[in-house]
């Protein structure tokens, strides 16, 4: 289909309109593209809007908007293939979730660099792209190629062709298991009384936003059955707004079999706010429920889906793993990653996920950078993929860098307790103990219990500060049962002269040996300044520990 039939068959609205369109949607934050690929999208959209219809080539774009020399040759640098791609994406997933009611659309046809404004989003299918783009990329430079840079790349073609049927070959020998892909979500929302449609329907558009900057699903509005196969999920919500308060009931339903997964109620009290900060409260706390590492979702997925599943699944039993702090299917998660990228070496969310395992091992830490730039270079606007990169920073000691990438994921999604919880740990090693111990609070008020390694933050603060009974208390209820929150458990009775403090460091203990200096990694994986070590070793020796160098570390 070519883009002449493309647009007589969509029909295209008027400049004025489009216009309109293109700087609506420039400004709306809920558009997730960056800048880069927000100015290669004005700019191709006013060479539409100054007449021209044909496609403009790669080198042009590099050189007006990206800033490339006039030596550029798109064969040896795909950054424009790249930048557009990228920018497809970020057009198609908006339009899916909020196009049905706007009337209008901003399409890129694969294979051609030039913008649609189809009245439409119902966006036009691309046949034949992959012949039009390898063309289009053939005469990104103006400059004539040597015969032997065309070989070259020739030769380069047949490579990766050969490999990749080489590749399926064995996967079929093998019968190594699929990619599992992210989940449809497709969202509904009614309102309790006639005249609250109008404050649900944005509501309605808050919670698909907080959903997609979770990442985790694919959200939509389409009636469109054949999203069953790929995993569809029904979120109905009614909308109840009284003087005092909003609220959602909400449930989910597996289209597959009108199975009932879960249903609640989320409230939100207006005392002190704006009804638009209470909408985007309640959209966060609905987005959570559903779409977080241990929402709805992601637990059907992780505890159904087959053992040997790679891709999205493989992600959700890692997230779940991380977010609680329990290692006991570490192996079995690394291989499960491992593999997941052997299939795809370009899912930013398998690197992530695989990085933030490796965080966990000092041995691995160099591999966990290595993971988690990769994944932010294949997902810049993921939460994820700065998440990751944060953990990984933090493994390598580089801890004022850890927070910068932290402060971008929750940028990017500031409904994720997870990240919220992990950037308090990274500030709390840093010695930033007020707002380590606040933003532990923020993660766990989030949550009906809170993530791991907040509960970690308030359980060592609490400790720090010689609250023996919260720090003991703290640890109690954490999610996790990692070493070091068993050892604060047991260093804190210790500190109490509890009876009980013995059977608790036994608990810590376990059957492993060594376990003096499991406590030392462990603690210093979760970056303790020495002096507090020090002190939750004094704590230990109290409930019955032996350090061999108790006497030296209990100086100042």
């Amino acid at each position: 289909m070519n883009t002449e039939v493309c647009l007589d068959a969509a029909g295209e609205v008027t400049l004025e309109q489009a216009n309109l369109e293109l700087d609506r949607l420039l400004s709306d934050a809920r558009f997730k593209a960056s800048d880069r690929q927000r100015d290669i999208l004005r700019y191709l959209a006013e060479r539409r809007f100054n007449g021209y219809r044909e496609s403009v080539k790669a080198y042009s774009i590099a050189l007006d908007v990206l800033g490339r020399p006039s030596d550029f040759d798109a064969s040896i640098d795909p950054i424009v293939r790249i930048e557009i791609s990228r920018l497809r994406t970020a057009l198609d997933g908006y339009y899916s979730v909020f196009g049905p009611d706007l009337g209008v659309a901003i399409h890129i046809p694969k294979g051609s660099y030039v913008t649609f404004f189809p009245s439409s989003p119902l966006l036009c299918a691309d046949h034949g792209r992959a012949d039009r783009e390898d063309v289009e990329i053939a005469r990104g430079a103006p400059t004539a190629r040597s015969d032997a840079h065309q070989r070259l790349l020739l030769l380069s073609i047949v490579a990766v062709t050969a490999a990749a049927v080489t590749s399926v070959l064995a996967l079929k020998i093998t019968e190594a298991p699929g990619l599992t892909s992210k989940p449809v979500v497709r969202v509904s929302m009614v309102s309790a009384a006639p005249e609250q449609a109008g404050d649900a329907s944005v509501t309605r558009d808050a919670l698909m936003t907080a959903l997609t900057q979770f990442d985790t699903v694919v959200v939509t509005t389409a009636a469109d059955k054949a999203l069953i196969s790929q995993g569809l999920y029904e979120v109905s919500l009614k909308y109840y707004a009284d003087s005092d308060d909003r609220s959602i009931v909400w449930q989910v339903v597996d289209a597959s079999d009108n199975h009932l997964i879960k249903a609640g109620m989320e409230r939100v009290d207006l005392e002190g706010k704006a009804p638009s900060t209470a909408r985007l409260e309640l959209a966060g706390a609905v987005a959570r429920k559903i779409a977080s590492a241990r929402g709805v979702i992601n637990s059907v997925i992780a505890r159904e889906a087959p053992a040997n599943s790679a891709g999205n699944a493989c992600v959700a039993r890692a997230a779940i793993m991380l977010d609680g702090g329990d290692n006991r299917d570490r192996a079995a998660i690394l291989k499960c990653l491992k593999r997941t990228l052997a299939l795809d070496n370009q899912d930013p969310d398998a690197s992530a996920a695989l990085a933030r395992v490796y965080a966990q091992s000092p041995r691995e830490a160099d591999a966990s950078l290595e993971l988690a730039k990769l994944a932010v270079s294949t997902a810049p606007l993921s939460d994820r993929s700065h998440a990751a990169l944060m953990t990984a920073r933090f493994a390598n000691g580089r801890i004022e860098a850890a927070i910068d990438a932290g402060n971008k994921a929750l940028s990017l999604n500031p409904y994720n307790s997870g990240t919220t919880a992990t950037l308090s740990l990274v500030l709390f090693s840093a010695g930033y103990w007020k707002a380590a111990s606040e933003m532990a609070q923020e993660a766990a008020s989030m949550e009906e219990t809170p993530p791991n390694d907040a509960s970690l933050v308030l359980s060592l603060d609490a400790y720090r500060s010689g609250r023996w009974s919260d720090a003991s208390l703290l640890a109690e209820q954490a999610v996790g049962n990692d070493l070091l929150t068993r050892s604060i458990r047991a260093a804190a009775l210790g500190e109490l002269r509890a009876d009980d403090a013995f059977r608790r460091l036994q608990d810590a203990t376990g059957t492993g040996n060594d376990f003096e200096g499991r406590f030392r990694q462990a603690a210093k994986a979760a970056g303790l300044r020495a002096d507090l070590i020090r002190s939750l070793e004094a704590g230990l020796v109290k409930a019955g520990a032996n350090f061999d160098t108790v006497a030296s570390l209990s100086k100042p």
